[in-house]
């Protein structure tokens, strides 16, 4: 949605005040023109009043939005935290889940490829899912393939394969992540043919509308029990919150 500027907030609020007060057509008294001037005048004289208004709406936004997301964690908890088609870091049976949303050709992805070592190396009882979330053209979506074609075919090295190609130099394609997979043993020809299995594109639109229902929009994002962080907020951050997890089974204890 289009953010409004204060001109066109303070044209919406002339043009919305106008009509809720003036009076019906053909009715004696003040016009709609006339409203509209006094609503004018008085908001120049008085602009502070825009900035509260668009503070309000953006209030209630984000009030909205979190309502909406807190109704979709509950919705679809399961397809979140227990998708079976997901790869696992850490601890698979870890008391705190962290799910990540992610892109190989995010470059905030990659940064945030160190968090994740981080965390898991210092918790030992966390669960890491990572959930493909390709949205970065083409290439990103036949590297996916290729990842979720390897990690059915060897789960067990798929997290070298994920660090690997998340960590490389350049942008992760098709041809890339291949190479990274025959590297770490795979056939090319078995490969191949795994790639060709239609239900790979059908866990990309599965992961497409969870993320929707979440407001996710870009990578990396990160849904930690009743919360979904946006952008690549650091390993201090993201333990924090699953600390406060461990606290009280929300990443903000009161």
């Amino acid at each position: 949605m289009r953010r409004l500027t204060l001109t066109s907030l303070a044209m919406l609020s002339i043009s919305v005040a106008a009509t809720a007060f003036s009076a019906p057509a053909g009715a004696e008294g003040t016009n709609k023109a006339e409203v509209e001037k006094i609503i004018k005048d008085y908001l120049l004289t008085n602009p502070e009043i825009l900035v509260e208004v668009q503070a309000a709406l953006a209030a209630k936004k984000e009030s909205q939005e979190k309502i909406a997301r807190a109704k979709a964690l509950a919705d679809s908890s399961a397809a979140i935290f227990a998708a079976a088609d997901d790869a696992v870091i850490g601890n698979p049976n870890g008391d705190v889940t962290v799910v990540e949303f992610y892109d190989y050709n995010c470059g905030y992805c990659k940064r945030a490829l160190l968090d994740m070592d981080a965390m898991v190396k210092a918790d030992p009882n966390l669960r890491f899912v990572l959930k493909e979330y390709p949205i970065l053209g083409e290439d990103s979506v036949k590297a996916h393939v290729v990842a979720e074609a390897f990690r059915r075919m060897m789960p067990d090295k798929y997290a070298a394969f994920h660090r690997a190609l998340l960590s490389g130099e350049g942008r992760a394609d098709e041809a890339r992540a291949i190479e990274v997979a025959v590297g770490l043993g795979a056939k090319e020809a078995d490969l191949r043919k795994g790639m060709e299995d239609k239900t790979i594109g059908a866990l990309f639109d599965k992961n497409h509308q969870l993320a929707s229902s979440l407001n996710i929009t870009g990578t990396p994002s990160y849904v930690i029990k009743d919360d979904v962080v946006f952008g690549a907020m650091g390993a201090e951050v993201l333990s924090a919150k699953v600390a406060n997890v461990r606290k009280c089974q929300s990443t903000v204890c009161s």
